[in-house]
């Protein structure tokens, strides 16, 4: 079993992923962000540091996943991620435009073909007010410049992109703009029955969470 957790930046992903590691006896793939040299300059400066950022977070997500997903999965164990390689495309297509845009789509097309595809797609939706709140409690020093236009962009995007079929996997949207999923445990225990009902593993109770 391989689920996937996506949303936008702030809405929770890496946290619910470990959280939920131990519900379901899963190895855990969290994105390697802080590693890009682009990643301040590109908040600080979007326009001037796109193409090197996407470019690199293209390369490392799939060295990533790549290097990891396909031998986990192989050896019959769970897997819980934090991100999918296939939403680099909807960054790249808020952040690049014209030949970059192309040349970026070209790679990503190439690369993606190798990725395995997870079994099911969990979406954290919080609305823009929510994010930002959640961006400026944890205090992440490359964050300090983000600009909630982007930010609000950004979820309008992630709304289009998964309105869509998703890699022929079922889309899970839990709304978390009321959840607390670090305080309270409860929370993640109603998520967790999702997505127990939503692949058919028992045991859950039908619709607790809505």
């Amino acid at each position: 079993m391989y689920i996937a957790i996506e949303g936008v930046i702030g809405v929770g992903k890496t946290t619910l992923a470990r959280l939920l590691q131990p519900a379901f006896d899963a190895d855990v793939l969290l994105e390697v962000f802080e590693e890009n040299p682009f990643l301040s300059d590109f908040y600080g400066d979007r326009a001037r540091y796109a193409f090197q950022t996407q470019i690199f977070f293209l390369l490392s997500r799939y060295r990533q996943q790549n290097n990891n997903v396909p031998g986990i999965l192989a050896a019959g164990k769970n897997l819980i991620a934090d991100y999918t390689f296939a939403k680099d495309a909807l960054f790249a297509g808020i952040n690049l435009k014209g030949d970059e845009l192309d040349m970026y789509h070209k790679v990503h097309e190439a690369l993606g073909e190798k990725i395995p595809k997870p079994d099911l797609l969990v979406y954290l939706q919080a609305t823009t007010d929510t994010l930002m709140s959640r961006i400026a409690f944890r205090d992440r020093p490359y964050e300090r410049q983000m600009e909630r236009r982007y930010i609000d962009d950004l979820n309008m995007a992630y709304e289009e992109f998964f309105s869509k079929p998703f890699d022929h996997a079922p889309i899970l949207k839990i709304d978390s703009n009321e959840l607390n999923i670090i305080q309270n445990t409860e929370h993640i225990r109603l998520i967790e029955n999702r997505i127990r009902e939503t692949l058919g593993l028992a045991p859950f109770q039908p619709a607790l969470l809505t």
